[in-house]
């Protein structure tokens, strides 16, 4: 998973680079854009700090690129229907369907947790 991480940061120093026809902003900039800190845009880069969903969304904003541009090419299909069904909502949408996700998340570890569980009694 943190080859991910590390593509995602890549890809904000590339976006940063490219901002404004090539002028570039420097991570102060692109942090007050997005209502973040320089220290935690430069976290995101070197993959140290996890952008959440939320924080994708508002990067993208800030660069006005779709929010797949973060992603390898490899999980773009996925990703691409789950932009598509984003389309435009609010921000409060995005957090509630962040939260989902990750309860989401949480249910199936508990799951394959008590599979693992049931498993072990067995033998």
């Amino acid at each position: 998973m943190s080859d991910l991480y590390e593509s995602i940061g890549k890809r904000i120093r590339e976006l940063r680079a490219a901002f404004g026809d090539g002028v570039g902003i420097n991570q102060e900039q692109l942090a007050e854009l997005v209502g973040t800190t320089a220290n935690t845009i430069s976290r995101w880069e070197s993959a140290t700090y996890k952008p959440s969903a939320m924080d994708l969304h508002k990067l993208a904003k800030a660069f006005s690129v779709n929010v797949s541009v973060f992603f390898p090419e490899a999980d773009i299909p996925k990703l691409a229907a789950l932009t598509s069904a984003l389309g435009e909502l609010k921000d409060e949408d995005i957090a509630d369907l962040t939260e989902y996700a990750l309860f989401r998340k949480s249910r199936q570890r508990l799951k394959e947790a008590q599979a693992a569980t049931k498993k072990r009694k067995a033998k």
